[in-house]
């Protein structure tokens, strides 16, 4: 089964890895165009393109669909599937009806909840206990495309959107290789969505990212998991601009955004419900702390 692969970030350079250890015939990898990056601003290859020159697969890097040459070189491969994940560019109809077996992406969270761009983050900004992945045959909607399976996990009441996706790589990588296996052999079942069910992940921004004292200890310190590592809490103190890295729920009350005391473990401040204590910060220009250790040079009273 010839298969052609879509993907950019790391969570695909893992899903692409994977298929390629399991055997299946990747016969192009699309991946988006090479961007600048650091402060020499060099051109910087994509995770995915890196695998496939490692594995001598032919790239390819339109910057989208447009042009009926790049339709065509993804028709002369002739695909058997087409396997997206975390492309970054929506596929048009003429290219969803050019793989014979369809086209397969891999969506980082359990459908139809959470579709769009930032769909992990947004379930540890909700505060959810359990996500997953979803394999779906791609549909011109997004992210509306029929079910093929799921795989659940549990979410850590203090793990960060970062350390989410890290395990969610791996898990969409084994639900991809399982689902490119069942097309290989036949017919696979598909479900479709339940559209009542449907809710959206938006694209996350740094106006986000101030954080509201007057919200429960519970929601500061799931917006503050859900930011990291991009593009992280922020708080003001004295006048002075913080990211806030990593915090936790504990004992205690006040009014919102007073600040209760610093502890050997952090600085705790209260909450329109509860008390979370910040454990690691940033202050603008510095490098990332712990709390106590950053105090202890600048004093609160000072």
């Amino acid at each position: 089964m010839r298969v052609v692969f879509m993907g950019t970030p790391d969570i695909a350079a893992t899903c692409l890895k994977k298929i390629l250890a399991d055997g299946f015939e990747v016969v192009g990898v699309w991946t988006q165009p090479d961007r600048p990056k650091g402060r020499g601003m060099k051109l910087v290859q994509s995770p995915v393109k890196e695998v496939a020159l490692a594995n001598n697969i032919p790239v390819f890097q339109p910057e989208n669909f447009r042009a009926d040459e790049d339709v065509q070189a993804l028709r002369d491969l002739k695909p058997d599937v087409v396997a997206v994940v975390a492309y970054g560019r929506i596929l048009p109809q003429r290219v969803l009806d050019i793989p014979a077996r369809g086209c397969v992406n891999i969506h980082a969270s359990l459908l139809p909840r959470y579709r769009g761009s930032a769909p992990y983050q947004w379930a540890v900004l909700d505060g959810l206990t359990e996500t997953g992945v979803t394999a779906q045959f791609m549909a011109l909607k997004m992210d509306a495309g029929d079910i093929i399976d799921v795989a659940k996990t549990p979410i850590g009441p203090d793990e960060t959107a970062g350390e989410l996706l890290d395990r969610l790589a791996v898990l969409g990588a084994e639900l991809l290789s399982k689902t490119l296996g069942r097309i290989a052999e036949g017919e696979v079942e598909r479900f479709a969505q339940d559209e009542s069910q449907v809710c959206f992940a938006p694209m996350l921004d740094k106006a986000m990212c101030p954080i509201d004292w007057n919200k429960t200890a519970r929601q500061v310190h799931d917006h503050v998991r859900g930011l990291h590592p991009w593009p992280v809490a922020t708080m003001e103190l004295k006048g002075q601009k913080f990211k806030v890295h990593a915090t936790r729920v504990v004992e205690g009350s006040g009014q919102p955004g007073e600040i209760l005391g610093l502890t050997k473990t952090g600085l705790k401040i209260a909450c329109g419900e509860g008390v979370v204590e910040v454990i690691s910060l940033q202050a603008e220009g510095g490098k990332r702390m712990a709390a106590p250790d950053y105090f202890r040079g600048h004093p609160l009273e000072g």
